[in-house]
């Protein structure tokens, strides 16, 4: 079971744009069956939304992307503490992105080791956070996986956005699940393709920072 979590090498910012992903440990499957992604899908919508609009997700078979826009750093949230039988204290506490990443990850991990009779945990213990349009400098990693050589990028800032976001809704395609990246359920690119309105994406925010 995940019990501790945290972001590799990155404090989330408000008002930045940022590619998070993460995957199975060994590369083992994190979806068995499509209730499993809808189930997922459920929980980024409940941890993720309050903190972020989301601009772009794909759930592979082991692992999963999304791209947000950070909204808030931390959130405050009750949590009530029983003190005795008779005497209940209910305390306000914040909560980060991070930490609610964390909760979703557990609690997804719970219930698909219930359903596959299994133990231990899931996921790797560190979830990737890059971000994609600070002035800080960008290290797009997935663009070194294999060998390959880095995309010369001109201006980072404003051009890895869209290589990001077409680059995860690619992923089925390139995995060799499907021909198309609208013929893949489960990646915001059918939104995009308005073949479905889908409640997750915010393409308002999108349409600020990407071509479609």
């Amino acid at each position: 079971m995940l019990l501790t979590h945290e972001f590799k090498n990155m404090q989330l910012e408000k008002g930045y744009l940022y590619h998070i992903y993460n995957q199975g440990n060994n590369q083992r499957k994190i979806f068995f069956k499509r209730e499993n992604y809808l189930f997922f899908l459920k929980k980024i919508k409940i941890y993720v939304s309050p903190y972020a609009d989301i601009i772009a997700w794909c759930l592979m078979p082991n692992h999963f992307h999304l791209i947000i826009l950070m909204r808030e750093e931390e959130l405050p949230v009750s949590e009530s503490d029983t003190m005795t039988q008779s005497h209940r204290i209910t305390t306000t506490k914040k909560r980060t992105l991070n930490n609610s990443i964390a909760i979703l990850l557990r609690s997804y991990t719970r219930a698909l080791n219930i359903q596959q009779n299994t133990s231990g945990s899931l996921f790797k213990a560190h979830t990737k956070a890059e971000c994609i349009n600070c002035h800080k400098g960008i290290t797009p990693s997935f663009t070194t996986q294999n060998g390959a050589a880095k995309i010369n990028i001109q201006n980072p800032e404003k051009q890895y956005p869209q290589i990001c976001f077409d680059y995860i809704h690619q992923n089925p395609v390139k995995a060799k699940l499907v021909k198309n990246e609208i013929d893949w359920e489960f990646s915001s690119a059918l939104d995009y393709a308005n073949l479905r309105n889908g409640k997750l994406v915010n393409k308002e925010v999108a349409a600020e920072y990407l071509d479609f």
